[in-house]
Order: structure tokens, then C-alpha cells, then sequence
């Protein structure tokens, strides 16, 4: 899984290398320029997520914080 997206990322990387060259010549490249940064950046946050440890984000979202109020600033020291 994580080699798959390694290789989609070098991949839209090469595109993007070959668009660049390209992209004040017409809007078209632009658009699809501009789409394949989009992918990449999918495809990044995807390995991110793919790193985490699942089991320590399921107890970090099953704990409370404890969230800071307004009214927190202002009480008397």
C-alpha cells in the first residue's frame, strides 16, 4: 500500500515537472496542471494517514480534552 503511493506520488511529481513548462501556454495545462498538485496532495495525506497508529487516534478521539473557555481568561489569579 505505502510503496503504491510512494510510486503515484514520483509519478504526479514527473507530471507535474512536464507541465510546468507548459502551463502559460495555454489554460488547459493550467487546469491540468493545477489538478495533478489536487492528486498529489491527496495521495500525500493519504501515506500521512497510513503512517498513524490507528489504535492511538481511536483513544485520542474516545479521551475529552479538556477545552478552554472564554471565561478561562479572565478569572482572578
Amino acid at each position: 500500500m505505502k510503496e503504491e503511493l510512494l510510486k503515484s506520488i514520483k509519478e504526479k511529481e514527473l507530471q507535474l515537472a512536464k507541465l510546468k513548462e507548459h502551463i502559460h501556454k495555454s489554460s488547459v495545462c493550467s487546469d491540468l496542471y493545477n489538478k495533478v498538485v489536487l492528486e498529489k496532495a491527496i495521495l500525500k495525506k493519504e501515506l500521512e494517514n497510513s503512517k498513524k497508529n490507528k489504535f492511538i487516534e481511536n483513544i485520542k478521539n474516545i479521551v475529552p480534552r479538556k477545552k478552554t473557555l472564554i471565561c478561562d481568561y479572565f478569572k482572578a489569579r
